[in-house]
């Protein structure tokens, strides 16, 4: 029952990524969430494939899963994820090259943060994660209540109850493990993917509302001029 439950919130963590990162895409040319969201999804199908191969920590898919890990907790889901909401709450729009830029940040980061992929705690790389999130969850208090100054208040208590969660996971990950889980961590990660998963789904709604009332009040135009944007 433990292994389904892990299968089914990774499923449900590639299909959010998956299915709304190419919304972001072709819907709204949002590039930073889009490929974020695509990224996450990547990530969470290497991770099940691993994790059905028997979880060998000596398996290329084991580095591959700690890069993506890497990747998104240190950049991803941190700067990327601020600077792609950006554009529905301050008209933010990068240039192509900012775009770059952030991206490769992270894969930087990514490969920078391998060498502590061992058992033990590392206080700094956990610290530093666990730092990025309360950062990045100040920007999302301050994302819900904008939901709420729009009168979406259902989105804006949905995404105010996915950030806590998204941070308890953060605060778990390292530094407070679930009592009586596995060697394998399988409660905790069946925990952090439905998390993660509900994060992309809530996140993505909850942007298409404010790019609406944006549209509805005129502060954005009805359709993405991207390619003006972005020169």
């Amino acid at each position: 029952m433990k292994e389904l439950l892990f299968m089914l919130a990774d499923l449900w963590m590639i299909f959010a990524g998956f299915f709304y990162g190419w919304k972001f895409l072709r819907r709204y040319g949002n590039y930073l969430l889009g490929l974020e969201w695509i990224i996450v999804a990547t990530s969470g199908s290497n991770f099940l494939v691993w994790s059905l191969l028997g979880g060998d920590q000596g398996s290329i898919l084991y580095s591959i899963a700690y890069f993506f890990d890497a990747f998104s907790r240190s950049v991803g889901i941190t700067l990327i994820l601020v600077m792609g909401l950006m554009r529905v709450t301050h008209r933010y729009k990068p240039t192509l090259a900012v775009d770059i830029g952030v991206f490769a940040l992270a894969i930087v980061a990514g490969l920078y943060l391998q060498q502590f992929r061992s058992h033990e705690l590392h206080v700094g790389p956990a610290t530093y994660y666990v730092v990025v999130n309360a950062l990045t969850t100040l920007f999302l208090a301050y994302f819900s209540w904008r939901l709420w100054k729009i009168r979406a208040k259902g989105l804006a208590i949905a995404a105010a109850l996915v950030t806590a969660a998204g941070t308890a996971i953060a605060l778990i990950y390292d530094f407070f493990p679930i009592p009586g889980d596995d060697e394998y961590r399988t409660t905790h990660y069946t925990l952090a993917l439905a998390t993660w998963g509900f994060q992309l789904f809530v996140y993505f709604i909850s942007y298409r509302a404010l790019h609406n009332d944006n549209v509805a009040t005129g502060a954005e135009p009805a359709t993405n001029e991207w390619s003006v944007a972005r020169t």
